[in-house]
């Protein structure tokens, strides 16, 4: 819901960014790798309950996640491959951190953070089903033109995930809580997806496979 804002105030810092990794060299898809890398290094910080560190190791995944694309628009470098790289190390890495979560404290997390990553197959599905069928229709992508899927929105979108995380790191205490309002807002987002997916596909011509 706020990527449509947040989205153009990160392209330029992203940019600049972005030049410096240009001039020595380093490649879209090694920025993607190292930042799965220390993203994923949240899972055993957050199991230890070291949830500063953890949130370092999110903070600086998602500016890897921003950086990549930057620097691969900037260097002429993106590709499909780089995309569906980006894409498919993302869902894992968030999974990750929901998972850290039950681990730090199975008895009191276990249950939010299962109904966590239940509404997340939702969300991730219906994204990455639609943007199928969106490229087989050929639709464009008029308010996210730098993603590499067709982008379909809705209630929780990457900024109201980034947010999500770092509340979860902040307070921890009260995952439960937050972690179940999340859920709710991603299932509502499914819904959404899926009805809005649907009625859009079902508005077009057929497509022989």
């Amino acid at each position: 819901m706020l990527d449509r804002w947040t989205m153009p105030l990160t392209q330029r810092p992203l940019r600049v960014m972005a030049r410096g990794l240009a001039k020595v060299g380093v490649s879209p898809d090694q920025v993607t790798i190292t930042a799965f890398v220390i993203g994923l290094l949240a899972l055993p910080l957050l199991a230890m309950e070291a949830y500063g560190a953890a949130l370092v190791a999110i903070l600086l995944n998602r500016l890897g996640d921003g950086l990549d694309g930057a620097l691969a628009r900037l260097t002429g470098r993106a590709s499909d491959a780089g995309g569906f790289l980006d894409i498919g190390l993302d869902f894992v890495f968030y999974a990750a951190v929901v998972l850290g979560f039950a681990l730090a404290n199975p008895a009191a997390n276990a249950l939010a953070a299962s109904l966590l990553l239940f509404a997340f197959i939702g969300t991730g599905t219906s994204f990455l089903a639609f943007a199928i069928m969106a490229a087989r229709h050929a639709l464009d992508r008029p308010r996210f033109p730098r993603k590499a899927f067709y982008y379909l929105n809705g209630l929780t979108e990457g900024t109201e995930t980034v947010v999500a995380l770092v509340a979860f790191c902040l307070w921890p205490g009260y995952f439960p809580l937050l972690a179940t309002v999340f859920a709710a807002a991603c299932l509502i987002t499914t819904a959404t997806r899926l009805a809005g997916g649907y009625l859009t596909l079902k508005s077009l011509p057929s497509v022989s496979h």
